[in-house]
């Protein structure tokens, strides 16, 4: 049964519904399909909304260690580019 649809960035969703027992009685079958197909399942009992399984975010690629293996370092990068001796601050 399709209970309600809404719109996203011009793509049309709709919500499968699910009786409470239904859902108790396949919960893992409904929880692979939410995953896999990434379409939330709205939960009902007695006809009334009682919770909304949705998919997980999709896991965003860690930024530490990204470049890791890409770039190559060439030189010393922790001495000044100028002398010592051209720093007035120094003096």
């Amino acid at each position: 049964m399709i209970r309600c649809t809404w719109s996203y960035n011009m793509t049309i969703y709709t919500m499968k519904t699910i009786p409470a027992g239904q859902f108790k009685a396949q919960c893992l079958r409904v929880m692979e399909e939410v995953r896999t197909k990434r379409s939330p399942v709205l939960i009902t009992k007695r006809g009334k909304p009682l919770a909304k399984l949705v998919p997980p975010d999709e896991k965003l690629p860690d930024i530490l260690g990204c470049l890791d293996g890409k770039i190559e370092i060439l030189g010393d990068i922790i001495s000044p580019v100028t002398p010592l001796e051209d720093w007035e601050g120094l003096k």
